[in-house]
């Protein structure tokens, strides 16, 4: 048992690390995709040569990016199969059709038009190259897409059945896999949250090349479309993030209240707003869970259900299966153990159907079906020894979905900041503290990377134990591997992703300085 936990642990600790690394690249891809698509649309109207050479600046640092986020992102793949193969085989079939239509199409689509939009300038016409562009961004938004949805089914999983012949969940609709709400969500608010990186990411270049007072013209241009791009995407993350909240309190009740630190729920519940935890409060104690706290009233009843007087279940409401409605009254709820005692009937009716169609009695067959299909959604659970295994890391869950929301909100603040100096450049220009403004932009891009990389954490540290939601812990997922192994490839690994960022950010700034340098009013350089 040890051993499987320490090969759970070690492959959980990989594929996290495969993950990080390989978000470090991603959204910088999205953002710079449509930023440097909405200059050169710019260059196309005005046929001013200024634009050309500014949308050839940023394209430069969108083409080092893109290369060493693709080699990320393959190992990523491979992983499902090398150390998840279990899970790839329970669910391959669902699971594998979004990952291939983003292999078929979408990484098709812009891996084609990037060399286009990259040695296509004096080869192709001008309609034809801003066109190879704009898809470029929309197939690398496409490739997030086709990701997210295989993610987020995972969180939620839907449009599928199970078959105990083959031992596999099996696809039944493949529109429910792509419209479930939390894939809507997923998607949404992960490709707007990147235009806020690449917004801050030109405001934050822009800013390093000012305070050094290069090519001056140049970053005000890149200003005006990196701060408004990255002001629309934080708006519309904070839109999208409420209508997540909504879409994790139904479907993953646990998740939200271990992003809370809530233990206990109740009717017109608050929302803390900056608190710190107490690391002596566990499910089984009756420790106070914060050693202090500044709360919002009913701020978590609006956040979860839009509703002030609604009820939002604490770790031990959903345990124990206490819920109430909106007049306080109790109502139904599933308890772990009943979930547990459920789960393992659905495990007992998959041997009880294999026995009955080998003796090929129909009947016993038919009872078998019946009892799995009664208790399969506990299906997860009947692999679980306590109800605690189920509840996920509370406080690195509840500290980084709190940082998380405060840069957000410090973001939206500065980017609407950012957004008045582009237009009112004589503002920042004539201020004394102008030095120190151009400091705070390049600051916040790694402020920017830490918000982002937060919210993969609350999304995927807030749903453990769980693989697929309730139906997969990761202790079934994992392949059968020594420890040692996994040991071994994880560091391998990480020498490899860290050389990779180390050149990556290495080139990034190389090429800034290098091209910051020359005249940017032309694109002859």
């Amino acid at each position: 048992m040890e051993e499987l936990t320490t090969v759970v642990d070690w492959s959980r600790a990989q594929f996290a690390l495969t993950a990080i690394y390989h978000w470090l690249f991603v959204p910088l891809t999205l953002g710079l995709g449509i930023i440097i698509a909405i200059m050169e649309t710019i260059f196309y109207r005005n046929r001013d040569e200024k634009w050309l050479a500014t949308t050839k600046f940023w394209m430069t640092l969108f083409g080092v990016n893109f290369a060493i986020g693709v080699a990320t992102g393959i190992i990523l793949e491979f992983e499902f199969g090398t150390n998840w193969s279990n899970y790839s085989w329970f669910v391959g079939d669902i699971f594998g059709a979004p990952l291939a239509v983003e292999g078929i199409l979408a990484f098709f689509m812009e891996s084609t038009f990037i060399a286009v939009m990259f040695f296509g300038w004096n080869r192709v016409s001008p309609k034809f190259h801003l066109t190879a562009t704009w898809l470029t961004a929309i197939g690398a938004s496409l490739s997030a897409l086709w990701i997210l949805v295989a993610n987020a089914w995972m969180q939620h999983p839907v449009g599928c059945t199970f078959n105990p012949e083959t031992m596999r969940n099996e696809m039944t609709s493949f529109w429910a896999v792509v419209s479930s709400p939390m894939a809507v969500n997923k998607v949404f608010h992960t490709v707007v949250s990147a235009w806020t990186l690449g917004g801050v990411f030109v405001v934050g270049v822009s800013g390093w090349m000012l305070l050094r007072k290069r090519n001056i013209d140049h970053c005000y241009r890149s200003l005006k479309v990196g701060a408004w791009v990255g002001f629309v995407g934080i708006v519309l993350t904070a839109i999208s993030g409420d209508t997540s909240a909504v879409a994790v309190a139904k479907h993953q009740p646990m998740k939200l209240a271990a992003m809370e630190g809530l233990y206990d729920g109740q009717n017109g519940q608050e929302i803390v707003a900056f608190g710190i935890l107490n690391p002596a409060k566990t499910v089984s104690n009756n420790e106070d869970p914060y050693l202090m706290k500044v709360a919002i009233p009913y701020g978590l009843s609006i956040l979860a259900n839009h509703d002030p007087q609604s009820f939002v279940p604490g770790i031990n409401d959903i345990i124990s299966g206490k819920a109430k409605d909106r007049d306080g009254n109790e109502i139904n709820s599933v308890p772990y153990t009943e979930r547990m005692d459920r789960g393992k009937l659905a495990k007992e009716a998959i041997s009880d159907h294999n026995i009955a169609v080998k003796k090929d009695d129909r009947l016993a067959v038919a009872e078998a079906d019946k009892v799995l299909e009664e208790n399969f959604k506990y299906f997860g659970y009947g692999y679980l020894n306590t109800p605690e295994e189920a509840v996920p890391n509370v406080p690195l869950t509840f500290y980084t979905f709190h940082l998380m929301v405060s840069i957000g909100g410090y973001l939206a603040v500065f980017l609407f900041v950012a957004l008045v100096f582009a237009y009112k450049r004589q503002w920042l220009e004539k201020a004394k503290w102008a030095k120190w403004w151009h400091l705070l932009a390049i600051v916040t891009i790694p402020l920017t990377y830490l918000c982002s990389a937060c919210g993969w954490i609350v999304a995927e540290v807030g749903r453990q134990p769980w693989t697929i939601q309730d139906l997969m812990p990761n202790k079934v997922a994992i392949s059968d591997l020594s420890a040692g192994y996994v040991q071994v490839t994880f560091w391998v690994f990480a020498v490899i992703f860290t050389a990779l960022l180390i050149a990556d950010v290495s080139i990034i700034m190389k090429q800034i300085s290098k091209q910051s340098k020359q005249n940017l009013n032309t694109a002859k350089h």
